[in-house]
C-alpha cells in the first residue's frame, strides 16, 4: 500500500529529503521538501503533500462520502474522500464474512480510481475512519464525473427542502451525487448538461455567499452559452 506517512506542518518546516516528487502545497529546495500551507503531510510511495487544513472535511459517523479508490492491500481498499485521513472499506465488506484473501483478488471488484457512495460506520480521530458500501444505493458508481468542492458550501449545493440542487438537475439533465465530504459526481447524457451542471456547482462552491444564486444559476442554465 505504500508508506503512508502522516503528521502536523506548518509552512516553511521540512517534511522529508530524498528522491520524492513534490505534489500539493510543497516545495522541492536542495533535496528538501518544504511546506507551504498549514495542514497534514502525506508521504506516498514516492510522491509528498500536504493536505490544507482549512475547509478539510472531518468524518462523522453516518455521513453519506463518496470516495476514490487510491490503493489496496490483500485486506482493505483505501479512499480518498477529500480529507487528511483515508477511507477505509474492507474487503469482506464486498465479497463477504468468508472472505478468503489468498484466494480473492480485490482488484476485480474496485480497482485505483474507481468512484464509490459510501457511508462512515465509525470514526474516532486515532485512525482512519471505516466505511461501508454494503448499504442499498451505495457502491460503485459507474458513470459521472468528479467535482470537488468546499464540504461546508455541500448545504448550499443541496439547497433548503433540495431547491438548489433539484433547479440544476431539471435545468442539465443532469444526474447528481452530492457527498457530505465535498465530492460530488456529475452524470449526464449530453455534454452541454455536463458542462453546464458542473459550472452550476462551482458557481455555488464560490458564490454561495451571494443573495438570489438559486436565480443566478437558474439563469444561467436557461442561456444558450455553455
Amino acid at each position: 500500500m505504500g508508506d503512508n506517512k502522516r503528521r502536523y506542518v506548518i509552512p516553511g518546516e521540512v517534511i522529508t529529503t530524498g528522491p520524492y516528487r513534490p505534489e500539493q502545497n510543497v516545495i522541492l529546495e536542495d533535496k528538501k521538501i518544504i511546506a507551504t500551507k498549514v495542514g497534514i503531510s502525506e508521504i506516498y510511495d514516492d510522491t509528498v503533500k500536504v493536505i490544507p487544513l482549512s475547509g478539510m472535511y472531518i468524518p462523522k459517523s453516518q455521513d453519506l462520502v463518496i470516495g476514490k479508490i487510491v490503493s489496496h492491500s490483500s485486506l482493505s481498499w483505501e479512499a480518498d474522500i477529500n480529507s487528511c485521513y483515508a477511507g477505509m472499506l474492507p474487503a469482506s465488506d464486498v465479497f463477504g464474512r468468508n472472505f478468503q484473501p489468498d484466494s480473492e483478488e480485490l482488484t476485480s471488484k474496485l480497482a485505483k480510481g474507481d468512484l464509490i457512495v459510501a457511508r462512515i460506520v465509525n470514526f474516532d480521530r486515532s485512525r482512519d475512519p471505516l466505511i461501508t458500501i454494503a448499504d442499498r444505493e451505495l457502491g460503485k458508481i459507474d458513470s459521472g464525473e468528479l467535482v470537488r468542492i468546499s464540504p461546508s458550501k455541500v448545504p448550499r449545493l443541496i439547497g433548503k427542502q433540495g431547491t438548489m440542487i433539484q433547479a440544476i438537475e431539471l435545468g442539465t439533465n443532469a444526474t447528481i451525487t452530492i457527498g457530505q465530504n465535498g465530492l460530488v459526481v456529475v452524470a449526464c447524457d449530453t455534454q452541454v448538461g455536463l458542462l453546464k451542471a458542473k459550472k452550476a456547482i462551482r458557481m455555488v462552491d464560490e458564490y454561495a455567499h451571494m443573495p438570489n444564486l438559486t436565480d443566478k444559476i437558474k439563469e444561467m442554465l436557461e442561456s444558450k452559452s455553455e
